[in-house]
């Protein structure tokens, strides 16, 4: 076992998640208090507890005061810091922080998208662009698949990456959305299948890319002193670092390397732990490409390793490298900024709570999420005692 850091500052005391798939008419505040409200019943909490409120949500301007309004909370604490798809990662490293500078002591981070039943995920943006997208836009660039397309395309130039090895994501997370009964899709998936579907951007096949679901999450995060008297065992936030490096996929410093390459170490400094050390990761799979280069930027591969690190169904059930075991925004569910999801599957895999996606045994896990273009990237190590 890792030598944990000493020095426990916060635990997560509830996870859950809302309806998902396609929730139409609820509204993306009723999905994200739906979530909330289970979410604190498991840590024998109620919304009289909450003092610190985190959220984020790009059709939400004012994120966590929405949020808070809803659930009649006002907080000592607040946060709408929005990293894209890092965002709720980030949340719990600064819930972390705010406890430990004892600006509160219970902390709720929610998000919430109905952008399957509203239609409203699209290729590019509409209406008028405006600031540094406006140069990329131009040329008829389709985002966000276009720069994870770019990406992709220049690892397969630097390191003979092939479409085979990126499939071999997308069918991994298939087989654990197999054994999660809340995942959207759950049918057997071949390496080529995903060849075989449509090219959305070239190199990226339509199952390269997540899903695109309603849903909502929600995660308590406590201070060590309510910890200990949780009805579900703590899941203790052992360390945590985030980073960004660029908006547009244009200035991104390296196509390969995102700055997962920061967060990442720091995260596992910070807790005291080695890549050996850690029993599962839940790697944000926004696209197949996404987790390929986090896996190197995290470096439990080294740079042009990761095709040959996730093949052979080494990341699927029976791997020795547990990956995204609710299936992923590749098969579970992906309701726009999926960060969220990481540590509530994080979460449930070190209370043991799995089922038969468990893995047995399991202490340690990374989550990793991404946000933008490969803009930013957060990451936390959650330990079980």
């Amino acid at each position: 076992m890792p030598t944990i850091r000493s020095d426990r500052v916060a635990a997560i005391g509830g996870v859950a998640e809302s309806d998902l798939g396609d929730v139409a008419p609820k509204t993306a505040l009723q999905l994200q208090a739906e979530a909330a409200r289970e979410a604190l019943t498991e840590a024998g909490l109620t919304t009289a507890d909450v003092d610190g409120v985190f959220s984020a949500g790009g059709d939400q301007p004012m994120a966590s005061v929405q949020i808070a309004e809803y659930l009649g909370i006002t907080p000592r604490y607040s946060d709408s810091t929005n990293l894209g798809g890092a965002s709720f990662v980030a949340h719990a490293a600064h819930a972390v922080d705010a406890i430990a500078a004892r600006h509160c002591d219970v902390a709720l981070i929610t998000y919430g998208s109905t952008q399957r039943s509203l239609r409203s995920r699209t290729l590019g943006s509409s209406g008028a662009i405006r600031g540094p997208a406006q140069f990329e836009s131009i040329w008829g660039l389709p985002l966000p698949v276009g720069a994870y397309a770019l990406a992709a395309t220049r690892h397969m130039h630097e390191y003979g990456t092939t479409a085979e090895q990126l499939a071999e994501v997308a069918v991994a997370a298939r087989a654990w959305a197999a054994l999660n009964e809340r995942a959207f899709q759950r049918d057997p998936l071949a390496i080529a299948d995903v060849l075989d579907s449509a090219m959305i951007s070239e190199p990226l096949h339509r199952l390269d890319c997540c899903l695109v679901t309603d849903g909502g999450g929600a995660g308590v995060i406590v201070n060590a002193a309510r910890a200990v008297d949780l009805p579900m065992p703590p899941v203790w936030i052992a360390g945590h670092g985030h980073s960004h490096t660029h908006f547009t996929i244009a200035n991104m410093p390296s196509l390969t390397t995102t700055p997962a390459d920061r967060s990442g170490p720091a995260a596992m400094a910070m807790a005291g732990i080695t890549h050996a050390n850690v029993d599962v990761a839940e790697v944000y799979d926004s696209f197949t490409i996404t987790v390929l280069l986090s896996l190197e930027a995290l470096g439990f591969c080294g740079l042009g390793e990761s095709g040959d690190f996730v093949s052979g169904g080494r990341t699927g059930p029976g791997g020795d490298f547990p990956l995204n075991t609710n299936g992923g925004g590749l098969s579970y569910c992906h309701p726009g900024m999926y960060g969220i999801f990481t540590l509530i599957e994080g979460t449930r895999q070190l209370r043991g709570e799995c089922g038969g996606r468990q893995i047995s045994g399991a202490r340690v896990a990374l989550c990793n999420a991404t946000g933008g273009v490969l803009s930013s990237a957060a990451t936390v190590v959650l330990a079980r005692d």
